[in-house]
């Protein structure tokens, strides 16, 4: 199974996801003690995460950590890429320091659009939107990838530890695919971890919420950090913790360094072998593991490294189209736009393809299916914000108690205060956007 980050695929089978690529499951215990969990989260629409936990153990215990999302300015804003913000707004609302690239070096590369198109249409598409949504100046830094000169100095940086069979591997590029493509990845990279310089906050966690379709950029960025590191902790063989120097220059101030942190963490029984470069924690656990190395990462700024913590992801469902596909801004029956007027946005939801059956007398008696109803699919995404009201919907769909006339006419009235609300709220949105512009 391949991902392609710049496809139009409509990846739906999300356990397989799971297991051919190593992607955990986000299941209740990730956030039920999250404060006022998002209904994204609630609802299973995010499936699985890598490595969530240390940005889970940074939100309770009130710790720095960051988000970094990026928009790809190719078209007009639909619910799709609302899903990606609501989830960024909610962390902002929680603690998150927010960074969000404007993808114009991604674009021109792959979608043949010139720096100064994205750019305008970042600023009044998307921007305006971010806002009106209800983006917070406070703590959030928005850029342009062409601009940011420390994002395109890492991205050249980094890359030294990537080699050409490496980005075969991940994205499946040929003989054929033109070079602004194949570094756009790896200015995405640099976009992932330049939070983490001391410029802008320093090593700490960092959450990236994506589309399954972006797992091949999160993947890089995680091998790439890792390659950089002076440290690596892990399991080794006979089940010890061991703390281990990759680098050979300065071997003993590493080993010092690490012995200090050590005995500050309260691990006293160690065992240093300075031919393996190796420390061995006698009576560490696996559990310890993310605490440890969390220390040894910031305290390698001192040693000329970079010090990066594995950014961490989650994955959320695509909502699908109105049509049964793919929400695609290149198919506009397919989506509802932020933009459109209520009247167009009532006109496809009226004609969207929904879960019910063959007439209403076999509706009233079989049930209909809500589970394959783009119109519940509004509903559990974006519309109805309490779980009750939501279920009840359900329950009685399934009874054959509810008709899709209703509901389509139900979710036309949500979606008209919606977008009203927004074309309100972008009209004072233009005059903010500086504040958010790094």
């Amino acid at each position: 199974m391949k991902i392609d980050p710049w496809s139009s695929a409509n990846y739906q089978d999300y356990a397989r996801l799971r297991d051919e690529f190593g992607i955990e499951e986000f299941t209740e215990d990730d956030w039920k003690d999250l404060p006022h969990p998002h209904k994204l989260l609630r609802r299973g629409i995010v499936f699985g995460h890598r490595n969530f936990e240390q940005v889970h153990d940074a939100i309770r215990k009130k710790k720095p950590w960051a988000i970094l999302t990026g928009l790809m300015p190719s078209g007009k804003m639909h619910l799709g890429h609302k899903m990606v913000i609501d989830e960024v707004i909610y962390y902002q609302s929680i603690g998150a320091d927010i960074f969000i690239a404007v993808a114009d070096i991604e674009a021109f590369a792959t979608r043949g659009l010139t720096l100064e198109e994205t750019k305008a249409l970042a600023v009044n598409e998307y921007i305006k939107n971010y806002i009106a949504l209800g983006l917070k100046p406070e703590n959030c830094h928005i850029y342009l990838q062409s601009e940011n000169q420390d994002v395109k100095d890492m991205a050249y940086t980094l890359a030294k530890k990537i080699n050409w069979s490496t980005m075969v591997a991940t994205y499946g590029f040929d003989g054929s695919t033109n070079m602004a493509h194949i570094f756009s990845p790896l200015v995405q990279t640099g976009d992932i971890l330049h939070v983490q310089l001391e410029k802008y906050g320093g090593v700490r966690p960092t959450l990236v919420p994506v589309g399954v379709d972006q797992d091949p950029h999160i993947r890089l960025s995680r091998d790439i950090a890792q390659a950089h590191r002076l440290y690596n902790v892990t399991v080794t063989k006979d089940n010890k913790i061991g703390v281990f120097v990759k680098v050979d220059k300065d071997v003993e101030k590493l080993l010092d360094n690490a012995e200090e942190i050590l005995y500050k963490l309260n691990f006293k029984e160690l065992k240093r072998i300075a031919d393996y470069k190796a420390i061995y924690i006698q009576k560490a656990k696996e559990e310890d593991i993310p605490k440890i190395d969390e220390l040894l990462a910031k305290s390698e700024t001192k040693f000329g490294g970079y010090g990066f913590i594995q950014p961490s992801s989650t994955y959320h469902r695509f909502i699908t189209g109105l049509t049964g596909d793919k929400m695609s801004s290149s198919k506009p029956e397919s989506a509802i736009f932020l933009t459109d007027p209520p009247k167009i946005a009532a006109k496809k939801i009226m004609n969207a393809k929904t879960g019910g059956a063959v007439s209403l007398e076999a509706q009233k008696k079989e049930g209909g299916k809500p589970d394959e109803c783009m119109v519940y699919e509004l509903f559990l995404y974006h519309l109805i914000e309490k779980d009750k009201e939501l279920q009840e919907i359900h329950t009685s769909c399934k009874n054959g108690q509810r008709m899709c006339g209703n509901c389509k006419k139900y979710a036309v009235q949500l979606m008209e205060k919606l977008l009203v609300d927004l074309q309100e709220k972008r009209k004072t949105a233009e005059g903010k956007i500086k504040q958010y512009l790094s």
